[in-house]
């Protein structure tokens, strides 16, 4: 997924971020249950949450989301939208301009749109401190 959503965005702010994804169909019901969402595309038949690099480290997403890494955060389009499949478009971008999903609220929304229960990681396999 790296700069899969460079055409959606313009420069502006060079910060790093991974992306998280379910179905389109999904997309409203999870945006529902975040007390705040960050930036949110749509492309191919998936909702994007942005979410800092990294916030798969400690969390089991679950089988329904798609999580990619490695993309670079833009500010939001002067009035791009996008056709659907030409690009990406933007579904919501915060009014505070911070970018980013909470990783863990954004995680356990999912599962409730899901109708599963979080799954956190065992000891064993946590990363080294």
């Amino acid at each position: 997924m790296t700069h899969a959503f460079a055409g959606a965005l313009t420069p502006r702010t060079g910060r790093a971020y991974d992306a998280v994804g379910v179905t389109e169909r999904n997309g409203p019901r999870v945006m529902d249950l975040l007390p705040r969402a960050g930036c949110v595309l749509a492309d191919a038949g998936r909702w994007w949450w942005i979410v800092p690099p990294q916030s798969d480290v400690g969390v089991n997403w679950p089988p329904l989301t798609h999580y990619a890494v490695g993309g670079r955060m833009a500010g939001p389009s002067e009035g791009r939208t996008g056709l659907a499949g030409e690009e990406p478009r933007l579904v919501h971008w915060p009014r505070d301009n911070e970018p980013y999903t909470h990783p863990l609220l954004l995680h356990i929304a999912v599962c409730a749109a899901a109708g599963i229960s979080p799954a956190w990681p065992r000891e064993d396999r946590r990363p080294p401190s």
